[in-house]
Order: C-alpha cells, then structure tokens, then sequence
C-alpha cells in the first residue's frame, strides 16, 4: 500500500526544526523591536566628563551635614531631611533597566523637614533616586525598591 508524503510522520519531524526556528526568530525580531533596552546612554562620554561635577555635589552635601531618608510608599515619594531645609526638593527617579520609566518630580515641604510629592504608578524593580536642592549646589543618591 502507498501512502501519500503528508500522511507520514518522518516529513513533519523533519520540517519541525526549521519550523520551530523560524517562530523562536520571529519572536526575538518582535522583542527586540518592540523594546528598547536603554541602558546605553547616547551622550556617555559627556557624562563621563560630568562625572567631577557629580562628585563635587555629592561631596558638598557631605560637608553640609546634610543626609535623607527614601521612602516610596502608596504612591507617594517621602524624604525625611536632616541638616538644611530649603524651600523644596528635586527627586530624580531612575529605573535601574529602564531608561524610559525614569522621571523628576518636584517635592513639597510637609514640616519638619519632610518633603512628599505624588507619583504615577511605578513598574517594580529596582529605583535609584537621586535628591537635590532647587539651586543643584548639592545632591543625595539612594536605592530603593
């Protein structure tokens, strides 16, 4: 008895690799695509040559005495001051995979040297938030989650 090709199973084994190969590149096009990976900063050499000024505003909040505490907590960015108490504080929120998720929001004094400001909903993951008075003459880098 002769049996047609499609009705044996040794072709459809054999076209199942290639097959299989071309639906996983497939993907990998799509995802890549889709997504930017934003950990490769456009300008790094600019901000390698920044990277004293950086130091500098980092070292100057030493000087003043000036340390915080982060919390991000039901929607809401809250840092605890000690040391000065300026008018208001920049936060920088940066993602830590994710260049596209960061953001800079303006914090509000709520007394005693607290500061709170609303956020949008935020993806999990790790967070680098980086503190600064309004005139940039120093600056606080934590991690939160």
């Amino acid at each position: 008895m002769n049996t047609p090709w499609y009705r044996e199973p040794w072709p459809w084994l054999l076209m199942a690799g290639p097959a299989a190969v071309i639906v996983a590149g497939a993907a990998t096009i799509w995802i890549a695509v889709a997504s930017a990976d934003g950990l490769v900063a456009e300008d790094y050499y600019r901000q390698g040559l920044a990277i004293n000024k950086v130091l500098a505003r980092e070292e100057a909040a030493r000087a003043l005495g000036l340390s915080a505490k982060v919390d991000l907590e039901d929607g809401h960015l809250v840092v605890i001051l000690d040391g000065q108490t300026p008018e208001a504080l920049f936060a920088h929120l940066a993602h830590a995979t994710r260049a596209g998720h960061d953001l800079r929001v303006r914090l509000a004094p709520a007394g005693q040297g607290v500061y709170r400001a609303e956020l949008p909903p935020l993806p999990a993951g790790r967070w680098r938030i980086v503190i600064e008075d309004p005139r940039s003459t120093w600056r606080i880098a934590k991690e939160a989650s």
